[in-house]
């Protein structure tokens, strides 16, 4: 795969990924429904709601990572964020039947788990991939019905499809910014089990996802490999989820979203941590 198609390019995950795809030699074209604010960087300005857009910007690719969305609730009404996201996805998922792509690589999240856990807690952590999806709000359902009929466009094409089920999204920036004012109240982050992903590890998870030996529908949960918070993850656990089961060995700062399925068949290893960035 050389020519590579990536949706929503220029949000956060998306300029993360189009930078790493290039580096290392990949053929890449933005389509947004903005352009990038970077010169330098071509984008395809299309509305992938609109099915004949849609084509025509995958037309000539060999592979699509499909990330663009609204990417969180409370944006726009949740009936609209539903439609967007579910009529994009559908949209890309149908051209690259149509076109005959390789591949489909594609931004699920990590709230079908049933983020934020206020209505239920955690079934078990660390939490994987087997994990009972809990769609909470219409955002999440939208990923859950994309994984759904992701399973159905593979049936048809045999084009193999990649769910990332991608934790909560953080740049370098953010890190002293944001995570200090985290520490202080184990319940400011308890709504994802203090997860977090740096973009620049989103963009290795897409571009080994493009790369593996896959077949069918897969899906991976991407996070960090630690949590967001000085202290460490069983500790959390006991304070703000006694009750819930504890599988598998936790040591430390370990993820509590965990990531050992993208490590064994994708070869994923997260490179960084706000660790690296800040001093606690």
């Amino acid at each position: 795969m050389s020519r590579i198609v990536v949706t929503g390019g220029s949000g956060k995950a998306g300029r993360a990924v189009v930078t790493d795809l290039v580096e290392h030699g990949y053929d890449v074209l933005d389509v947004d429904v903005a352009a990038s604010l970077h010169p330098d960087d071509p984008t395809r300005v299309a509305d992938l709601t609109d099915l004949s857009q849609t084509i025509e910007s995958l037309r000539g690719a060999d592979a699509v990572v499909h990330l663009a969305a609204i990417p969180a609730p409370n944006i726009v009404p949740p009936g609209e964020t539903f439609r967007i996201n579910m009529m994009s996805t559908y949209n890309v998922f149908s051209a690259a039947e149509i076109l005959g792509l390789d591949r489909v690589v594609w931004a699920s999240s990590e709230t079908l788990i049933g983020i934020p856990f206020e209505r239920e807690q955690p079934r078990y952590a660390p939490i994987d991939e087997d994990h009972p999806r809990l769609p909470e709000f219409h955002y999440a359902l939208s990923k859950l019905a994309g994984e759904v009929i992701a399973e159905q466009f593979n049936r048809w094409s045999g084009i193999p499809f990649v769910a990332l089920r991608i934790s909560n999204i953080m740049e370098e920036s953010e890190y002293q910014e944001r995570f200090p004012g985290f520490w202080d109240d184990a319940t400011i982050r308890r709504w994802n089990l203090w997860g977090y992903v740096d973009a620049r590890d989103v963009a290795q998870a897409v571009r080994l996802s493009l790369a593996a030996d896959i077949s069918g529908t897969k899906a991976f949960l991407v996070a960090a490999a630690d949590n967001c918070m000085t202290r460490e993850s069983l500790d959390l656990m006991a304070e703000v989820y006694p009750n819930v089961p504890i599988r598998g060995g936790v040591t430390g700062h370990d993820t509590l979203l965990s990531i050992n399925k993208a490590r064994e068949i994708l070869g994923y290893e997260p490179q960084h941590s706000w660790r690296d960035y800040v001093s606690a």
